[in-house]
């Protein structure tokens, strides 16, 4: 999704503490659309969060040292069938019990995108935001196999009133069952624009999950954890004008192997060299490309050198998520703007996780 009016901007975080603000909600029905999908419609739309979804969302703000925990609950649509999970990677021995509660937290990060002062910075209130949305779900146990989400925001978003509450990362990743934490930096606050900011540095992406790791650990309660999440495997979640970000942490983001597959969700806007150099060289990874027909075009050039380079490449996901998939995922009717809750399927975060597990 691109910009929206600008009704808020955000505080200039110099500490490593922030607060959450609880929200209501509303109920409605997410439908396909049937008519052309104009720009107006994709990058300007008027539809708010109480019109579009449904389920009861409960917000209990906890104290916690030096950020507001926020604890959750969403009903999403249930899995079909069993799954299990996948050796992701090998846990500690020691550590607290899985954790009862899901947590949310926001918090504020020396190493997220901005503040950024680098060869280009991008100065102004939209780019002093270094807040980062960390969600551990109800059940996550860090002695067990697990994967740390990373999930790069469309134009024209805030992690709360976008990633968090209208298209439900935190939900979609509890709701999948899987042994997984959630981590969402801010990029450019309600802006349209798809800067990296510190991503775009040379592993400026290491450098973030090397602290990502330690507030997971103490979101965890254990900060003896902070190894076990340093050594979880990563998948890159990216939304929109998130490709940018994306592109720049596979090219030079310096987390090597640890990046176990890639998911862009009507994404390739450009980068192409980028993302088809990360798959012929990943070829134990996986890479899910989901499009509207604005962004047919490209998806279909990506899919052309990666076959001309020998890496086969498919048009629909059946069964799990195996190692070396390539697939690109054409759709009819769905919005741009609904993309993260509405794509291939309802909940697509969820589903690749889902077929992650079953592998």
């Amino acid at each position: 999704m691109i910009a929206e009016p600008d009704s808020a901007r955000p505080r200039t975080t110099s500490t490593k503490g922030d607060s959450q603000v609880p929200r209501t909600t509303g109920t409605t029905v997410v439908g396909r659309r049937t008519a052309g999908d104009s720009f107006a419609d994709r990058f300007y739309p008027t539809d708010s969060f109480s019109d579009r979804y449904a389920g009861a969302i409960g917000y209990a703000p906890q104290s916690a040292a030096r950020d507001t925990v926020v604890s959750r609950t969403v009903s999403l649509p249930p899995a079909p069938g069993s799954y299990k999970l996948a050796a992701l990677s090998t846990g500690p021995s020691f550590g607290l019990p899985a954790v009862k509660q899901a947590h949310t937290h926001l918090i504020g990060f020396d190493n997220s995108a901005f503040p950024y002062s680098g060869k280009n910075p991008t100065p102004g209130g939209r780019y002093s935001d270094n807040r980062v949305l960390v969600h551990v779900p109800a059940g996550f146990d860090v002695r067990k196999p697990g994967v740390i989400v990373v999930f790069f925001h469309g134009h024209g978003a805030t992690l709360e009133r976008d990633v968090r509450d209208r298209q439900l990362l935190p939900a979609q990743i509890s709701e999948s069952g899987l042994n997984a934490v959630l981590v969402a930096p801010q990029l450019a606050y309600d802006a349209r624009d798809s800067s990296a900011g510190k991503f775009s540095e040379r592993d400026g992406f290491k450098r973030f999950m090397a602290e990502a790791a330690d507030q997971l650990a103490r979101v965890y309660g254990d900060r003896r954890a902070s190894e076990a999440f340093a050594n979880m495997p990563v998948v890159i979640v990216a939304y929109s004008g998130g490709f940018e970000t994306a592109a720049w942490s596979l090219q030079i983001g310096g987390l090597g192997k640890r990046v176990t597959g890639v998911v862009l969700l009507d994404a390739l806007y450009g980068h192409l060299d980028k993302y088809a150099s990360w798959i012929t060289r990943n070829r134990s990874g996986f890479f899910v490309s989901a499009y509207t027909q604005h962004n047919k075009r490209r998806d279909d050039e990506l899919a052309r050198i990666l076959r001309d380079k020998g890496v086969p490449v498919q048009y629909r996901l059946d069964g799990p998520l195996k190692p070396g998939t390539v697939a690109f995922l054409p759709t009819d009717g769905v919005r741009h703007h609904d993309y993260v809750t509405l794509a291939w399927t309802q909940h697509p975060v969820k589903d690749v996780l889902l077929r992650f597990a079953q592998r």
